[in-house]
């Protein structure tokens, strides 16, 4: 791939930064000179990574946020918090996300799985989007998966209240996270702020982790034989989110470090622009 870009005095915000893809990410935007702040649930979690970032690379710049993305009161605090403390928003890097085995509704009214990894997506971009085109050239990227193919959005029960699944109400936020940065790229143009999205691979981290019983033991199983580690699932979110050749691109999916086609649900136009409606009306309320 040639030599890494130059990213120095580029800001960084990375949700979901303390472990993980999320982690290994920070750890090499940091080594390419670039400004981070963190963003995770857990305060110990969030010091003990910049303590490896730091030890790794002893001058960077990092800083730790800690919010519960899955809560639209702390999505819109983190936002505050962010602006307040960040005068220039190079990138975002939306990569929070979990599988439930369980439908748990969170205080906003919204199905866990699509709060955490569709509606803070969508909410706290909106929120960074004035400082993001205010920093152009600025870039979004959505931590999406592969696991989106064979399913489509059921918009009259987005909340999953029928028959819940965790693996279906899993793929089809990552959908969701698909037509949200198409639509994105679509309301950005010419702004210079550019949306893509991307799957890192099947990752050994702590995906599942807060599952239960035999759902739990079956994703740890998957993790030992299949998955790649955080390493490498990073690759491609540092790719989006630094590489000259998806800069010059908007609204596009990647994987393995290359440009790819996503199913024909996530290149619905016609879906994208209405999930965006319907999450603009729930966010809201």
């Amino acid at each position: 791939m040639g030599s890494a870009p130059d990213v120095t005095g580029k800001t960084f915000v990375i949700t979901g930064a303390t472990s993980g893809i999320g982690l290994q990410t920070a750890l090499r935007l940091a080594a390419m000179g670039g400004r981070l702040t963190l963003v995770g649930r857990d305060a110990a979690r969030g010091q003990a990574a910049i303590a490896a970032i730091k030890a790794q690379t002893p001058g960077c710049e990092v800083a730790f946020l800690t919010a519960d993305l899955a809560r639209l009161a702390e999505v819109r605090r983190l936002a505050g918090e962010l602006i307040a403390a960040l005068p220039k928003i190079d990138v975002l890097i939306n990569n929070a996300g979990a599988i439930f085995d369980r439908r748990v509704v969170t205080p906003d009214g919204l199905e866990r799985t699509f709060a955490l990894n569709h509606a803070a997506y969508f909410l706290l971009t909106d929120l960074l989007r004035e400082r993001l085109v205010a920093s152009a050239p600025a870039r979004i990227v959505n931590v999406a998966s592969e696991a989106h193919r064979s399913v489509t959005l059921e918009f009259d029960d987005l909340q999953s209240e029928r028959d819940y699944s965790a693996w279906r109400a899993y793929r089809r936020s990552k959908l969701a996270n698909i037509l949200f940065t198409r639509e994105l790229a679509r309301r950005l143009t010419g702004t210079g702020v550019t949306a893509n999205c991307l799957h890192p691979g099947f990752v050994a981290s702590r995906f599942g982790d807060n599952t239960h019983g035999v759902y739990r033991l079956g994703v740890q199983l998957a993790k030992r034989l299949f998955a790649i580690s955080p390493q490498n699932g990073a690759k491609t979110s540092v790719f989006v989110a630094t590489a000259a050749e998806s800069g010059n691109a908007s609204g596009r999916y990647y994987s393995k470090e290359q440009q790819t086609d996503p199913s024909l649900a996530a290149q619905d136009d016609a879906a994208a622009t209405r999930l965006w409606d319907v999450t603009a009306r729930l966010v809201a309320r």
